[in-house]
């Protein structure tokens, strides 16, 4: 069960006790992300996240470094377009510990001059290094076509320019106003305890009440085509259909359906573009959900000579589940698949700790395993052919990567 402590500041924190576990992992979420950032201080969240490692008032980034490793407490970051969190998992007894090693990386962190000229290269490298990759460079350009002028459009690295003119007063003028208590939630499961919470309330019950920012929403969706050339041998092909937004209630539909569209390796796009075409080796389907919108991707790689048929063999599976639904067969199976997962998947306190936290930032309900594999047997075939005439009645956002001596 979720408990939830609300401080009077407006931080949340989320718990959830698993006493017959030996750890604990704890978050601190952030509700910034890439979405919230200009043009100028495009890639500025993702800055921060790599910046809160690199030295506080009383350690140096190896310190950091070299206590969470004394403790043997896996430790990490990521950004998305929507917020930030810096994580890690221990052994319960030295959960205190580690949450004083987040919290001081979260309130004391000096974004030193030479160490933050020394991370953009870093990062400049990471964006090196995606460009240089076309499976994943290519959502990036996907994105751009589908949230056009929005900053959903923008990638969370940022780019050159942008990420070489950010100072460090910018850095402190952006947590100014996005790292706020409004905007935090603190995920703690494992085998916690009182002592542990009552240690996190005190914590960060002496963050002041700023100013809340009110985010940009963002309902459209712009189909339209990008094409990019670039030093590499296949053709890679990425298609967005609108999705929908965290919470909708077609949600769950939704995910059935693009289960049996790519979601697996019996799903119709791997079992006719892979298995029986040999058209592709990487060929799949994904859901994004934002707090107001949402995409439905599908990604295939295939030979530049083939990248038409590759296409016209997605469009082909498209209509037809468009038209026809699913059979019997692929909703029980995908039922049982997806529970199976989401069983699998939430059997470790990290998991747990990632879900509570994204739902609680997000405003979810934090439904149990069983409240959830309810909700996806109870789907049906008409609901799914309602979210695929829905998803599918526009045109799509493209992306393609060709080679450059095609």
């Amino acid at each position: 069960m979720v408990i939830k402590h609300r401080l009077n500041n407006g931080v949340r924190i989320v718990e959830e006790r698993f006493p017959h576990v030996h750890s604990v992992s704890i978050g601190i979420w952030i509700l910034s992300g890439s979405r919230n950032e200009t043009e100028k201080n495009k890639g500025i969240s993702h800055l921060i996240e790599h910046m809160l490692f690199k030295g506080t008032e009383k350690h140096s980034a190896k310190d950091i470094a070299e206590a969470f490793d004394a403790i043997g407490s896996q430790t990490n970051a990521f950004t998305s377009k929507e917020y930030t969190c810096i994580y890690c998992r221990v052994i319960d007894h030295h959960s205190i510990y580690a949450f004083d090693l987040l919290a001081d990386m979260f309130f004391n962190s000096t974004f030193d001059d030479v160490e933050l000229e020394r991370e953009k290269k870093v990062i400049l490298e990471e964006i090196a290094m995606t460009e240089d990759t076309p499976d994943d460079i290519i959502f990036d350009y996907l994105h751009q076509v589908s949230f056009k002028d929005h900053p959903l459009a923008s990638p969370i690295l940022g780019t050159e320019q942008s990420l070489l003119s950010i100072t460090r007063e910018d850095i402190l003028n952006y947590m100014n106003d996005f790292y706020t208590p409004d905007r935090i939630v603190i995920s703690v499961a494992g085998n916690t305890n009182d002592q542990l919470i009552e240690h996190i309330k005190k914590t960060f019950s002496e963050m002041s009440v700023e100013k809340n920012v009110e985010d940009q929403l963002y309902q459209e969706f712009h189909s339209g085509k990008i094409e990019k050339r670039k030093e590499t041998s296949q053709a890679h092909l990425s298609l967005a259909y609108q999705g929908l937004n965290v919470g909708h209630k077609s949600l769950f539909p939704l995910l059935v359906f693009n289960n049996v569209l790519g979601g697996s390796m019996s799903s119709r796009l791997f079992q006719v573009i892979r298995e029986e075409k040999g058209l592709s080796y990487a060929i799949f389907s994904y859901h994004s959900a934002f707090r107001d919108n949402g995409l439905l991707t599908i990604y295939g790689a295939t030979s530049p000579n083939q990248v038409d048929y590759l296409n016209e063999a997605i469009s082909k599976i498209l209509l037809e589940l468009k038209d026809n639904g699913i059979t019997d067969k692929e909703l029980q199976n995908t039922i049982h698949q997806i529970s199976g997962q989401l069983v699998l998947g939430l059997e470790n306190p990290s998991s747990r700790m990632h879900r509570n936290g994204r739902n609680e930032l997000l405003n979810q309900p934090h439904l149990s395993i069983d409240e959830v594999m309810k909700k996806i047997e109870r789907v049906t075939h008409g609901e799914i052919k309602e979210i695929a005439a829905q998803i599918l009645s526009t045109e799509p956002a493209m992306a393609l990567i060709l080679p450059k001596n095609v």
